[in-house]
């Protein structure tokens, strides 16, 4: 019966993996479906000289739909926008705090999450289509083959539908598939660039401009990040959590130890996403500036200022990274609820007292935990500019795209992991007696 079950179960998880890989390979074929009225060489062509700008940010997430830009152009992130953005009012705004710990309050919440994803469509698409009518490749060719409202309107529809199409696609791989569905798609997006990249690197070995020693350098930095990143990814703190005795029914109750695990990377990828964005705005605001307008010298010189690989901005880049994963640990890890919830369960830590000196301890557990974390994260986000600029790579490995690529892998493997045991978790219960009629004592 057990070894029947198992087999059934693994044939179940066979059905969610290729369910999984045939969504994001649905995912990969609309990226390439154009959206109409676009000279797909001049955009092409214009976004060969956007490199570091929030557009190439954009434009690796959504696996290079943006620079062709397809009707998957916006990709999810309008949706993580949204998301982010009730996380934040939630934690600042009581109201909604109170409505997220309803039964149905995360069902409203997330229908609320979608209402905020089509409206951020509608404004990013038109701001897209007027950007674009504005745009012209560096041989002088407009992007726009037929500018206007009509243009815009197309524009606005067809990315709008592809968003909503996205996050279908995600929910459905989270329901049916294995993993986080708008995780894997973040994941497939940036894996497409892969190939590509190696298949750059050897071409620079073979015209000479990289030697041997330089790629065997640059391979043993790539596995020595791998195993740095999956070290930290799966690193947490045990706080030990002592659970007074009850006694309910002449019963005794508790009295056990357990811990509460903190992970050293409590705000995962969003720093380095939030600080590439802010750092990417002189350069994408430069781009819409005509030539022949005053503010066009003063926003240059700042895109000089700020380009990647530059000291002033792996700098700045390393500030903000630390400032972000402060103020998103904040927000994911919410040390008075924690406390509390830890109160009412009779729990409480050694030598603290339950109730603020909890929640300040989990405080100051945290704050030494995020500074380890963010030091982590932004040396990862460095070593890129490092490749780059000294090591002649053509492709930025590492960074926010291999925290992604690595981080849900993980947990891809851990939900699979998680799915079989806890099928033999079930089938011993059935065994014993809890579905089949057998007298349990």
């Amino acid at each position: 019966m057990s070894s029947n079950a198992n087999v059934s179960k693994l044939e179940e998880l066979k059905k969610r993996v290729f369910f999984t890989i045939l969504m994001l390979g649905i995912y990969r074929v609309a990226t390439q479906v154009p959206t109409p009225g676009v000279d797909g060489a001049a955009l092409s062509s214009f976004f060969d000289g956007m490199k570091g700008s929030l557009f190439s940010v954009f434009n690796t997430f959504s696996g290079g739909a943006l620079e062709r830009f397809s009707v998957l152009a916006l990709g999810i992130m309008p949706y993580i926008t949204s998301s982010i953005i009730f996380s934040l009012l939630s934690y600042s705004i009581p109201a909604l705090g109170e409505l997220q710990k309803e039964p149905d309050g995360h069902k409203k919440i997330s229908q609320y999450t979608r209402y905020a994803t089509v409206l951020l469509c509608f404004f990013q698409g038109y701001g897209l289509a007027v950007g674009l009518e504005n745009i012209k490749s560096p041989n002088g060719l407009p992007v726009v083959i037929d500018p206007g409202m009509s243009f815009r309107l197309l524009t606005v529809i067809s990315l709008t539908a592809g968003t909503m199409f996205v996050m279908w696609l995600g929910e459905q791989i989270t329901e049916r598939g294995i993993g986080n569905g708008i995780s894997l798609i973040i994941f497939a997006g940036i894996a497409a660039g892969i190939p590509t990249g190696i298949r750059d690197t050897f071409n620079l070995l073979q015209n000479g401009e990289m030697n041997v020693l330089n790629l065997l350098i640059v391979i043993g930095i790539m596995l020595i990040s791998f195993w740095f990143i999956i070290f930290f990814e799966r690193a947490f703190r045990k706080v030990p959590v002592q659970y007074a005795k009850r006694v309910v029914n002449n019963r005794v109750f508790g009295g056990q130890s357990s811990h509460l695990p903190i992970k050293v990377n409590i705000s995962g990828v969003m720093p380095p996403i939030f600080a590439s964005a802010l750092l990417g705005f002189p350069t994408t605001i430069s781009q819409f500036i005509p030539q022949e307008s005053p503010a066009k010298t003063y926003f240059s010189n700042i895109e000089q200022m700020f380009f990647p690989g530059k000291m002033l901005y792996n700098l700045v880049f390393i500030a903000l990274i630390i400032f972000f994963a402060y103020f998103y640990s904040t927000i994911q890890f919410k040390t008075d609820d924690v406390s509390e919830s830890l109160k009412k369960n009779g729990g409480f830590i050694p030598g603290i007292r339950p109730g603020e000196q909890t929640a300040e301890f989990l405080n100051q557990v945290i704050s030494r935990l995020t500074l380890v974390g963010a030091i982590y994260v932004a040396a990862i986000c460095i070593m890129p500019s490092i490749l780059f600029n000294y090591a002649k790579v053509p492709f930025y490995f590492g960074g926010t795209s291999l925290l992604i690529l690595v981080g849900v892998a993980i947990d891809t493997m851990a939900q699979a992991e998680g799915f079989m045991i806890s099928q033999r978790l079930d089938t011993a219960y059935k065994v014993k007696g809890k579905y089949s009629g057998v007298k349990r004592f």
